[in-house]
């Protein structure tokens, strides 16, 4: 039986220290593993990661595996478990390219001027947007 889309998902995930190369991440209930080079840097990586593995395996209609407990998981030494929660909400719109109209209000003589100038309008409002974003 197949498991029903949910908003939120929450999975165990362990991170190892591997000293100076930074740290290995793995999502056992997943099966799937990333590195990072900083402890912050490697919870963003373990909520992307999770998150775009839910979202593979919800696009291909399969199964997307039970989170294990806490005590269930298999630590060595160097190892913290912590459980990570990912909306995916966020993560589904972020990986739809699909565009929107928006109405932009601009003085006369500005969009004159980048008439004249052949100024593609969506696309540099997209840099602006992006470039304001830091994405």
């Amino acid at each position: 039986m197949k498991n029903k889309q949910k908003d939120v998902y929450i999975y165990p995930v362990i991170f190892r220290n591997e000293g100076k190369a930074g740290f290995a991440i793995l999502v056992p209930d997943l099966d799937v593993a990333t590195c990072a080079e900083t402890e912050e840097k490697a919870f963003i990586a373990a909520r992307e990661l999770i998150g775009i593995t839910i979202l593979g395996l919800e696009e291909d209609k399969e199964e997307i595996p039970l989170a294990s407990s806490l005590q269930s998981i298999q630590l060595e030494k160097d190892d913290t478990v912590s459980l990570i929660d990912v909306f995916m909400p966020s993560i589904r719109l972020a990986n739809k390219n699909k565009a929107v109209n928006r109405t932009v209000t601009l003085p006369a003589w500005l969009n004159a001027k980048a008439l004249e100038y052949n100024i593609n309008f969506s696309q540099l409002l997209q840099e602006a947007i992006k470039k304001e974003l830091h994405l």
